[in-house]
């Protein structure tokens, strides 16, 4: 299943939520159709509270909901289909998936010092290139010292980037972080898993362009089509399988205590390994 799947509603909606949206959308294309100025725009918190009333859902005041998600990243020029909207509610500490309410906006906002598309849109790209595609991070700025105590400087940076600074100190722990969280952020309240559709679409857009291997367990996944849901431990201990796996499988070991949806996946990419070793477990998880 595609990532958009998750984050956006029928986009034929648009038109038709267009005559109540007071404006929004209109305000909204002139957005997506602007230049980023020379120079980013200083973080102002009225700013921060009118850019979310440019996306607020206006039956739902005070959230913005999976139609203004949608307009925001479209905005921000971010694909639905990819990682960056996992980012950007990270970020915001969102607690629903495609929605923010607006005291978990103004927080995001306030910590980033971002109150407008191209700054945020500037973040976003800063911690892709850092978290996923493991660019060299940043150098902090030296043209604009501060004072001890204080905040970054406006004029040495486009926003806050004490967290971005914190993230490249230990970029495997912050990568984590975000993984981590997204697990919290589509597992519903009254259950302790997520679907592995969901589970699926999100190691796919997270876990795959890092480490090749999830691309073939991914495989796995699809060709079985028995497993239905993904717990915490199996979510957490994905990422420790795709970071410490050779892409050959030649450091499995059965001495480790790997989810039997791992095993399965073992036996499945190495039979002959998996008939030779009769510790391998080969039961379907249902």
């Amino acid at each position: 299943m595609r990532l958009l799947s998750f984050f956006c509603c029928v986009p034929s909606s648009y038109d038709d939520h267009n005559n109540n949206s007071n404006g929004a959308a209109a305000t909204s294309s002139k957005l997506a159709a602007s230049k980023a100025p020379a120079k980013p725009e200083p973080y102002s918190e009225q700013r921060a509270k009118e850019l979310f009333k440019t996306y607020e859902d206006p039956e739902t005041p005070g959230e913005i909901g999976p139609e203004g998600f949608e307009k925001l990243c479209t905005d921000l020029d971010i694909s639905l289909e990819g990682a960056l909207p996992l980012v950007l509610a990270w970020q915001l500490h969102a607690t629903e998936m495609a929605k923010f309410k607006e005291t978990e906006w103004m927080q995001g906002t306030g910590e980033l010092r971002a109150s407008n598309p191209h700054t945020l849109a500037l973040v976003l790209h800063d911690l892709e290139d850092l978290l996923l595609l493991d660019k060299p991070p940043i150098q902090p700025s030296t043209s604009a010292p501060k004072k001890k105590g204080t905040a970054t400087s406006d004029a040495a940076e486009p926003y806050n980037r004490a967290k971005y600074y914190k993230y490249a100190a230990d970029k495997n722990k912050a990568f984590r972080e975000l993984y981590n969280f997204c697990f919290a952020l589509a597992k519903p309240p009254t259950s302790r898993n997520i679907d592995m559709d969901t589970a699926s679409a999100f190691w796919s857009v997270l876990v795959a362009p890092k480490h090749p291997i999830m691309k073939d367990i991914l495989e796995f996944i699809n060709e079985k089509g028995t497993y239905k849901g993904v717990t915490k431990d199996l979510w957490s201990m994905m990422l420790d399988f795709c970071t410490t796996m050779q892409p050959d499988l030649s450091n499995y070991s059965t001495d480790e205590a790997w989810p039997s949806m791992l095993d399965d996946f073992v036996a499945w990419k190495k039979p002959a390994a998996g008939a030779q070793d009769g510790n391998v477990n080969v039961e379907d998880d249902d």
